[in-house]
């Protein structure tokens, strides 16, 4: 009875409301954490570390700003590489205006530039909403790649169009660009991803959490017990993008080490709106489990038949993993639309009753 929870009485408010009321999955977090920050780095090869740890954490926090958004205020959003794009381009250019900056207050303040663009293309939201929202926020994605493109003081007016990670050291170590290790990388986003997801649980259950979650189920109700629906609907659009913002500094100062304005386009939206939604929708820890599948799908496609023998090609993967994540898709909008996140709540629920039918 791994999960048994007898014994553990609550005698106060602020013990049954605590972020881990049950004492197992404190210890289970405690577990994830030290491998994630011990186990794995020991473990872990550089190829690892840039296929699937540091791309589960970075797409994981993007996929956290849009449930936050989507899943937890109900405001619809297909403009998510965009907002990343701002993001990316904002902590580029506060680099190369402030050399001396500091690595890690440039990206914190890189989110709020992305946060100023989501609220901006966010208003409509306090007229329209559903399918004319995302219609919207649609509109905001094709226009941002297009200014990313044809604004060249974003890329220093660089003939390649494309902006280039330089060499950044923090307390004597490279933590960006060429000479950087894949090792200082990984910690760097791990500490950020960690430190977001504190905030976001920490917004989430309280009171402008249940503020989001009064307005996604009914915003007519929520006004007539007093919500103010432009205050709700504008800060989740704030923190939204500001996450989103902070992930897409990430993606290229701390993986890609380079970028043009086709990688923020429309298909990087979609990717992170299917982990959000395989992952679940209102959750935080469906994010991770949707982006660790998303991300370590392809690798799996490849390296299976690799393993047993069979040649298999690189467009050939890349079909094959577009097919799995649209039956995928399909699969759990029709048996769970909660996504992962909600099996993990079954299978808990199971141990915590276990041996016990019921």
């Amino acid at each position: 009875m791994l999960y048994r929870t007898a014994g553990q009485f609550k005698t106060s408010y602020a013990e049954d409301h605590a972020l881990f009321p049950v004492r197992q999955d404190a210890m289970l977090l405690g577990v994830i954490l030290l491998f994630a920050f011990v186990i794995l780095p020991l473990t872990a090869s550089a190829f690892t570390f840039q296929a699937l740890l540091i791309p589960v954490l970075i797409y994981a926090l993007a996929a956290l700003g849009l449930n936050i958004l989507t899943g937890y205020a109900g405001q619809l959003s297909l403009g998510t590489g965009a907002f990343m794009g701002v993001g990316a381009y904002a902590c580029y250019k506060l680099i190369t205006i402030f050399p001396e900056l500091n690595i890690f207050l440039a990206i914190a303040l890189s989110g709020f530039f992305s946060a100023g663009t989501g609220v901006l293309f966010g208003l409509p939201s306090l007229r329209i909403k559903g399918f004319y929202l995302a219609i919207a926020t649609l509109a905001a994605q094709f226009f941002l790649v297009w200014l990313f493109q044809k604004w060249g003081w974003l890329y220093n007016y660089s003939s390649s169009g494309a902006i280039q990670v330089p060499n950044i050291e923090m307390f004597g170590v490279t933590v960006t660009g060429p000479r950087a290790s894949d090792l200082v990388q990984y910690y760097f986003v791990l500490v950020v991803v960690c430190l977001v997801t504190w905030l976001a649980i920490n917004i989430t259950r309280g009171r402008i959490g249940r503020m989001w979650k009064a307005v996604r189920d009914m915003d007519i109700a929520a006004e007539l017990v007093g919500i103010n629906l432009m205050r709700a609907k504008l800060t989740a659009f704030f923190v939204s993008s500001y996450i989103v913002g902070v992930s897409g500094a990430l993606f290229v100062f701390m993986w890609r080490g380079a970028a043009e304005a086709n990688l923020f386009d429309i298909s990087l939206s979609f990717r992170v709106l299917f982990i959000a939604i395989i992952g679940g929708l209102g959750s935080i820890l469906g994010n991770y489990l949707g982006a660790f599948l998303i991300v370590a799908l392809p690798v799996v496609i490849g390296a299976v038949p690799a393993a047993f023998g069979i040649p298999i090609s690189s467009s050939t993967v890349e079909h094959l993993n577009v097919m799995t994540i649209g039956a995928l898709i399909i699969a759990f909008l029709i048996l769970e639309p909660h996504g992962l996140a909600r099996l993990w709540a079954i299978i808990r629920e199971k141990l915590v009753l276990w041996p016990f039918p019921h």
